[in-house]
C-alpha cells in the first residue's frame, strides 16, 4: 500500500476489531505561558486536560494513559472526577508519570507506550494542549487503521495539513520509544510513508492548540468546513 487520504468509510465492509489504546501527553512546562501550566487553565468551562482526556474516553481507545510530570500532583488531582465518566464509557484510566519529562516530548511518548497493557494493536497519541479534539476525531483514526491493508499509521489532516492526534501501530512502538528530547513521531513519517493513511477531519480541531496566554483567552471552537 502507498500512503493516501481517507474520508469516508465503505458500509457493510467489517473490520476485525482493533485493540487500540489512547495515550495523552501531558507532562510539559507549558514554557511560553509565562509560568502557568496552561493545561489547568479553563476554557470553555473545563480545564484543555479534562477535555483531552474526557475526549479518550469518550472514544473507542481502551485503556486510556494519561501521561503527566510538571506539576504532576495538580494534573491528578484535576483529573480526579473524570473516574465516574470513565466508568459510564467502560474505560479506565491509568496515570503515568514521566520523571524526565524536562527531557521533551520523547520522553513522554516512551513513558506511556511503557504503561500500555500488553496485547495492543496501536495507540492514539493526544496532545493534552489541543482543546477541541473530540471522541469522533480519534475514532476515525481507529476505523482507519488497517493493517491487512497495509495502514498502520492514521494520521489526522484537514484541508491537507497534518495534525493531532496519529495512531500509530505496535510495530512501531520501538523506533517510537528511541526517540530523544523534544522530537515528536512526527519525524519517522517520511521513511514511513507507505503505512500513512492520511485521515480527513471535518474540522480544524486536529489542528488548533493553546501555547500562549493570548491562545487561552482567544481560543473558539472551529467549524466544520463546508
Amino acid at each position: 500500500m502507498t500512503g493516501g487520504n481517507v474520508e469516508a468509510f465503505s458500509a457493510g465492509v467489517t473490520q476485525p476489531r482493533r485493540r487500540i489504546a489512547a495515550v495523552v501527553l501531558a507532562a510539559g512546562e507549558s514554557r511560553r505561558m509565562g509560568g502557568v501550566n496552561k493545561l489547568l487553565l479553563p476554557l470553555a468551562g473545563r480545564p484543555l486536560v479534562i477535555r483531552a482526556v474526557t475526549a479518550a474516553l469518550k472514544s473507542q481507545a481502551r485503556p486510556v494513559v494519561v501521561v503527566v510530570g510538571h506539576q504532576a500532583e495538580a494534573v491528578r488531582l484535576a483529573l480526579a472526577p473524570l473516574q465516574s465518566i470513565a466508568a459510564k464509557a467502560a474505560n479506565s484510566i491509568t496515570v503515568a508519570h514521566n520523571p524526565a519529562f524536562r527531557e521533551g516530548i520523547a520522553s513522554s511518548i516512551r513513558a506511556g507506550i511503557t504503561a500500555l497493557p500488553p496485547g495492543r494493536d496501536g495507540a492514539v497519541f493526544l496532545l493534552a494542549d489541543m482543546p477541541w479534539v473530540e471522541a469522533s476525531h480519534v475514532d476515525r483514526l481507529i476505523s482507519a487503521f488497517d493493517p491487512a491493508a497495509g495502514c498502520t499509521i492514521a494520521v489526522a489532516t484537514h484541508q491537507g495539513r497534518r495534525g493531532n492526534p496519529v495512531l500509530w501501530g505496535a510495530q512501531h512502538f520501538p523506533a517510537l520509544s528511541r526517540l530523544s528530547g523534544d522530537t515528536g513521531g512526527r519525524v519517522l513519517l517520511s521513511d514511513r510513508a507507505g503505512d500513512v493513511q492520511e485521515v480527513t477531519m471535518p474540522d480544524a480541531a486536529v489542528l488548533a492548540d493553546v501555547d500562549t496566554p493570548q491562545d487561552a483567552t482567544t481560543a473558539t471552537a472551529p467549524t466544520p468546513s463546508k
